[in-house]
């Protein structure tokens, strides 16, 4: 199981089994956004491989570079479930009013063959 409480600095990230949903949610711009992410890495690596379905949900209101970097680097291992035959998606949720955060959105949505779908919300944190 993986669950990570959210930080000022860094995410909430927790793993739903019911759903089959990994969710990163709140705010990432950690010292070391690499040694933050690693556990999650560690666990997508060790679980996803297995799962015949896999669902990405993403609310994050700010991400520094390192930040972003890593989160393509999470999609790039969920496409790569989804090339293998597991049935992934993404959902990726931002604030309305922040239309870099839908650019940035949009900027991933691009660089994938899976389903990703960019859903509006009110609010910066969902």
């Amino acid at each position: 199981m993986l669950n990570i409480p959210a930080t000022t600095s860094t995410p909430a990230v927790s793993w739903d089994e019911g759903s089959a949903t990994l969710s990163i949610s709140g705010e990432s711009y950690p010292e070391n956004s690499f040694a933050f992410f690693d556990p999650v890495f560690a666990w997508l690596s060790s679980e996803l491989p297995a799962l015949g379905r896999f669902r990405l949900r993403v609310s994050v209101s700010y991400m520094n570079s390192s930040s972003t970097k890593c989160v393509l680097d999470i999609i790039d291992l969920v496409s790569e479930a989804a090339e293998r035959g597991c049935d992934a998606a993404i959902v990726w949720l931002y604030d309305r009013d922040n239309e870099r955060a839908r650019d940035l959105a949009e900027e991933f949505r691009e660089d994938v063959e899976i389903p990703f779908e960019l859903c509006p919300v009110e609010g910066s944190n969902r």
